[in-house]
């Protein structure tokens, strides 16, 4: 099952590399820095991809074997210092820096990017725990690799152990569609224009009213949910492009969940759904926990 609010989510994980690219929001103000580091790397070598970090010894070797990665490439593991990141080579013409930074304003192409990436990293979490690295982050050569699980290794480690059997859920909030009001008559010889501005005025007021009601029913539903997770972030609203959704995204949000405690959880949103009048509940995953690790401030580490 893929979601497209998390393929945007999933764009968002832990960086730590050489060369990074974040999402289409960030494109325009992260680019030039993407750039520089590129070139700050040697100019020779095979571009690698990595798509997450494991323990060394939770490697999901047989999982991987069908999956292709955002190329079309097998994916691999690279080991270094007890982690290993999951990789394979991408061509430059798509992936270095100057021709990366001109794919960033092209959302078709970062949303396949995104698929691929999210399907490696997802196929390889329902193994062991994993640790996603942000999308289009490249290195050069397995040098380059090692060098990113190196510098981040105490960070990935105790990302590791506090992730550890864990899993994500999604849950948007829609507000439930409503009859569209009629277009207010003009005023007539038998309408004063008071009569006419006291309508107008309760629309509005019923309008707020409906307002008012669905952003508290969304409060009430992300309170009871964040009671039974282990940790909660709020993400923008989905963006319609990507869901295609005309009905307004009043929640997004991202729930760290022990996997023991999933079908409670699962129960919980659809009790929810069926009580909260006015909304309308989508849940999503369970995922790797994507928004968990970008939560923790993952700083770029040096090549």
């Amino acid at each position: 099952m893929t979601d497209a609010t998390h393929l945007s989510e999933a764009a968002e994980a832990a960086e730590a590399t050489e060369t990074t690219a974040p999402t289409a929001p960030t494109a325009a103000a992260e680019a030039a820095e993407a750039t520089e580091a590129t070139e700050a790397t040697e100019a020779t070598g095979t571009l690698e991809y990595a798509y997450a970090v494991v323990r060394e010894a939770d490697i999901p070797r047989t999982a991987l074997e069908p999956v292709r990665g955002v190329a079309g490439e097998p994916v691999r593991a690279v080991r270094h210092l007890g982690l290993a990141v999951l990789t394979g080579p991408v061509p430059a013409a798509d992936f270095d820096a100057e021709p990366l930074r001109a794919r960033l304003e092209d959302l078709a192409w970062l949303e396949g990017v995104a698929r691929a990436h999210q399907r490696v990293v997802d196929t390889a979490g329902a193994d062991t725990c994993v640790i996603p690295v942000r999308m289009a982050t490249v290195c050069r050569g397995e040098d380059g690799l090692r060098r990113m699980l190196a510098t981040g290794r105490d960070r990935f480690t105790a990302a590791l152990d506090r992730l550890e059997g864990r899993v994500e859920w999604g849950v948007k909030v829609y507000a439930a569609s409503v009859p569209a009001e009629e277009p207010p008559a003009e005023p007539s010889a038998a309408a004063s224009g008071r009569d006419y501005l006291r309508r107008r005025s309760a629309q509005r007021r019923a309008s707020e009213q409906r307002w008012e009601h669905t952003e508290e029913g969304a409060r009430r539903v992300h309170e009871t949910l964040t009671a039974l997770a282990e940790g909660a972030r709020l993400h923008s609203p989905q963006d319609v492009r990507l869901s295609g959704e005309a009905a307004r995204n009043v929640l997004n949000a991202a729930y760290l969940v022990p996997g023991e405690d999933s079908e409670v959880f699962a129960e919980r949103v659809g009790e929810l759904a069926g009580r909260e009048s006015g909304l309308r509940l989508e849940l999503t995953g369970p995922w790797a926990p994507y928004s968990f690790v970008a939560a923790e401030g993952n700083e770029r580490a040096e090549p």
